[in-house]
């Protein structure tokens, strides 16, 4: 099997290593070829993690971030990184699209044409053959997230197109576009249960209670990533100004993971090529 491009688009730093870093890492190990692009700095979320609250941090909070986010990536073998940089937009309570209630010069408020424009010229340039992101809804209503999935399902379809920003190189069409899901019902159904049968605390008890009400996408691509598990979780803990080491990303052991879902979900939004649902690979098809 000839190597593979696969291109991760993200709206944060730390978003590569909570969504699709097992992924990532097995095919770096694998030998394909795995970029990433990260749309904003990151300089609006809190510091989550009470040890790095520290004097100075705030101040310097982009180079820090930008340093996590360089060692995350590092950990996770990815072999190419483009950093857009655009001002984080900030978490908004409730958030209905209205780019009012943000900073004018926040990622959400920037016209869409430019980050679209530049990320066609990213694909055209290195060529991926799958490019995966966050479905319609950015899987949870971050602004930075909802827009990240508006410029990345626009720079898909404009970057094969001639018409479509000429001055950005020559046309590529990528194979295939999946949208990422970090929990899913299948997965948090297998670990809830998992945890409960070993005497376990569960912290996805108010997400099972939501399980009926929240429409949790379909998944068409398994991939399988029990090996990969521990370099996830180095990823993360390379964020060390967002990831606290005791919060629930590590609330589940690996063990249990591998044990009952080895896997990171995704979905197939779009594809000019055939394939078998369900899929075992992003590759499957090329």
């Amino acid at each position: 099997m000839r190597p593979f491009h696969a291109m991760f688009v993200h709206a944060h730093p730390d978003d590569e290593s909570s969504k699709g870093a097992s992924t990532m890492a097995r095919y770096a190990k694998e030998g394909h070829r795995v970029s990433v692009v990260t749309l904003t700095d990151g300089t609006a979320g809190d510091i989550l993690n009470p040890r790095m609250d520290l004097p100075g941090i705030k101040q310097r909070l982009a180079e820090v971030r930008a340093e996590e986010l360089a060692r995350a990536l590092e950990i996770l073998g990815v072999t190419d990184h483009v950093d857009f940089g655009y001002r984080d937009s900030g978490y908004v309570e409730d958030f209905d699209g209205d780019g009012s209630a943000l900073a004018p010069d926040a990622f959400y408020n920037v016209a869409l044409e430019e980050p679209v424009g530049r990320l066609v010229e990213v694909i055209r340039e290195t060529r991926p053959d799958v490019l995966v992101t966050y479905p319609e809804d950015g899987g949870y209503p971050h602004p930075d997230h909802i827009r990240c999935h508006d410029v990345s399902a626009a720079a898909f379809a404009a970057a094969a197109d001639p018409a479509r920003f000429p001055e950005a190189g020559p046309p590529h069409r990528v194979a295939k576009l999946y949208y990422c899901h970090p929990f899913t019902v299948p997965k948090l159904t297998a670990l809830h249960a998992a945890l409960h049968a070993r005497g376990l605390d569960s912290p996805f008890a108010e997400w099972m209670d939501r399980i009926g009400s929240h429409p949790f996408a379909p998944v068409t691509t398994r991939v399988e990533v029990g090996d990969h598990l521990e370099a996830r979780d180095e990823a993360l803990l390379a964020h060390a100004t967002q990831i606290d080491p005791d919060s629930r990303w590590f609330a589940v052991p690996n063990d249990l993971i591998r044990e009952v879902y080895p896997y990171e979900d995704f979905s197939l939004a779009r594809t000019i090529v055939a394939t078998d649902l369900p899929e075992g690979s992003l590759f499957d098809g090329l």
